[in-house]
């Protein structure tokens, strides 16, 4: 088996090196072209959904998913900016400007706003004859030149930064300015009563209302600032889930595994990775760090229920439009489960209100992270599983039959052939002038309507040093050791049999390794990846 594959994976080498601008168009299907409305989830972890095994009332996802699709093994890039480039343009993130996050590190891949060498969805639906909405986070740059009414929406509400109080714009961190959001062109400054993700849907809900020429289809970006921290939600919410946690995550873990292979997200093979290891057995804790922990999973529960609520009154509207039977619906999470800890530590600042309301800066950390990427190892920054897995949904009654798991793979630079494919649409060489890179993903058509997907190419990632290719059933990793300064490591498994990354076949498939390394060292040459060790030195 290893000559076989080390034979096919030097055709994908130079495939990988041969990629060019190409033109998508349509493949027949309905006369009339679809709305298209994609939802992203912030910090959400794989299995934090009903339909993938959550014990939180998610029922609006859920019947997205009884009556279309979920892919099992679909990808983000681990982290918030990098998914929100890749995504928006069908890139790489080095290849938008976005290699990092959005600081500016002075080399083009790591510039931390979209460049003028990509187009985002917004542009490309825009010059195929589509209105374009987009209410909610932005995080791909705050240049003027870089906001999203410069980069292709007609009508944009949301958050510019990549985090902020539910209720209120306040500095988070000591020594900085409030975040900022905008309605369109204008700065917006919150009143009294409102919540962060009831607001996106206020104006996601204005947009469609406002809508002309009614006669041309939409696009619409819904990136929700939920579940990401703080935890903060609304009193009502929270009591719903108060006390549901105090088995703890232990117990979590286990019964959402369960679920998963009941449900058919995970095989039956699949293994439950053991606790991440700085997290201690529940059972050590003490009465008041136990009821602790419950309120915070229950705050975060209460932001993925309050998240599901409003997609379901987007849901209503399409109805009421008569359009929902004709929109193309995506949800998706923008990275793993998120371990980051923000109460009273670094220079978050500091507060003292219980963990729900406005006075309170609270994460989920580790503990609760852990469980919410069962049956995953490792969170959000990383390229393990836990880091880049998300639940996936595809709804659109035009041309999928409803309740099918796919378990092909997918990754975000898949969606914008996939839209612009049913969209009847054309990716430009050319935008404003400049030439453009090519799209890097494929269209999901063929695997949504129930052929084979043929990927030639095999995805990768980086994220901070943090590394990984997949090529069919193989996925080669590493880890960036961030104390040492280091790379650690790579670490080789095959996904059909372990998905869970626990049985580490690099020693024995050294042939097959030594091959995904040279082709992750040409990819990341390619799009221009700078090393973790350069980059700090910046």
């Amino acid at each position: 088996m290893g000559i076989k594959i080390f034979t096919n994976l030097a055709g994908v080498c130079l495939a990988s090196l041969c990629l060019h601008n190409f033109d998508v168009t349509a493949q027949g299907g309905n006369a009339k072209r679809p709305n298209l409305l994609v939802i992203l989830a912030d910090d959400m972890g794989y299995s934090d959904i009903g339909c993938f095994g959550s014990e939180i009332s998610t029922p609006n996802l859920d019947k997205l998913a009884k009556n279309g699709i979920r892919f099992t093994q679909f990808y983000n890039a681990s982290r918030s900016c990098p998914t929100r480039a890749s995504l928006l343009t069908g890139l790489y993130q080095h290849q938008a400007g976005v290699g990092d996050m959005v600081d500016d590190k002075g080399i083009p891949a790591y510039q931390g706003y979209l460049n003028t060498q990509c187009v985002t969805l917004g542009e490309a639906m825009k010059t195929n004859g589509y209105n374009t909405y987009m209410s909610g986070k932005w995080h791909v740059g705050d240049k003027p030149q870089t906001l999203p009414r410069k980069r292709g929406f007609d009508r944009y509400f949301g958050l510019i930064d990549g985090a902020s109080s539910y209720f209120q714009l306040i500095p988070y961190r000591n020594n900085q300015q409030p975040p900022k959001m905008m309605l369109d062109d204008a700065p917006y400054f919150p009143e009294e009563g409102f919540y962060m993700t009831n607001a996106i849907t206020d104006y996601a809900l204005t947009f469609l209302d406002e809508e002309t020429p009614k006669k041309e289809p939409f696009f619409m970006y819904l990136a929700y600032t939920a579940p990401h921290w703080p935890l903060h939600a609304l009193p009502r919410d929270i009591e719903k889930y108060r006390g549901n946690y105090i088995n703890g995550w232990d117990d979590l873990r286990s019964k959402r595994f369960a679920r998963m292979k009941e449900l058919g997200i995970i095989d039956a093979s699949v293994q439950l990775t053991p606790r991440d290891e700085r997290v201690p057995a529940w059972e050590t804790l003490n009465v008041e760090d136990k009821k602790m922990w419950d309120l915070r999973m229950a705050v975060y529960a209460a932001m993925v229920d309050r998240l599901d609520q409003n997609i379901g009154r987007v849901l209503e509207k399409l109805e009421e439009m008569g359009e929902l039977d004709n929109t193309m619906i995506i949800f998706l999470s923008d990275n793993g489960g998120c371990h980051e800890g923000t109460k009273n530590k670094g220079n978050f600042i500091r507060t003292s209100g219980e963990t729900g309301n406005s006075d309170s800066f609270d994460a989920y950390e580790y503990p609760w992270a852990n469980a919410s990427n069962t049956p995953f190892r490792m969170h959000k920054h990383w390229v393990h599983e836990g880091g880049i897995s998300t639940p996936f949904i595809i709804h659109y009654p035009g041309s999928i039959k409803g309740g099918g798991l796919i378990n092909e793979s997918g990754h975000i630079i898949d969606i914008m052939p996939t839209l612009l494919d049913y969209a009847k649409g054309r990716y430009p060489a050319t935008f404003k002038g400049n030439k453009t890179l090519g799209m890097e993903g494929i269209s999901l058509r063929p695997v949504i309507e129930g052929k084979p997907l043929k990927r030639k190419n095999p995805l990768f990632w980086e994220h901070e040093g943090n590394r990984a290719v997949r090529l069919g059933n193989w996925k080669l990793v590493s880890q960036y050791d961030y104390s040492k300064k280091q790379f650690m490591q790579w670490e080789l498994y095959n996904m059909k049999s372990d998905r869970s990354e626990l049985d580490n076949l690099f020693e024995k498939e050294s042939a097959i390794a030594e091959r995904l390394i040279l082709l992750y060292e040409q990819h990341a040459t390619r799009i221009g990846v700078v090393s973790k060790e350069k980059l700090d030195k910046k």
